[in-house]
């Protein structure tokens, strides 16, 4: 597996493209955050509040094949 980690202020993302499915919930879900166009893909500072956040969260949980992934590190534990 190659997991890739995203660093945001609020909360960090991992990724595994080797097992993405391509179901595309993520860009359907938060096209802010996930947009395939965009270098990096993955761009985690709309989701610097709690609300994004929280969306975040959610569309990250929706992710059908687990290659997106919530990484809760203790950096964000005191935050």
């Amino acid at each position: 597996m190659t997991r890739k980690l995203y660093t945001g202020r609020l909360v960090d993302v991992s990724f595994d493209g080797e097992i993405c499915q391509h179901a595309a919930e993520c860009v359907r879900g938060m096209p802010e955050v996930f947009n395939t166009r965009a270098r990096p893909w993955i761009n985690l500072e709309p989701a610097a509040t709690p609300e994004g956040a929280a969306q975040l969260i959610a569309v990250v949980g929706r992710c059908p094949s687990g290659a997106l992934k919530i990484e809760r590190g203790a950096e964000h534990a005191a935050g």
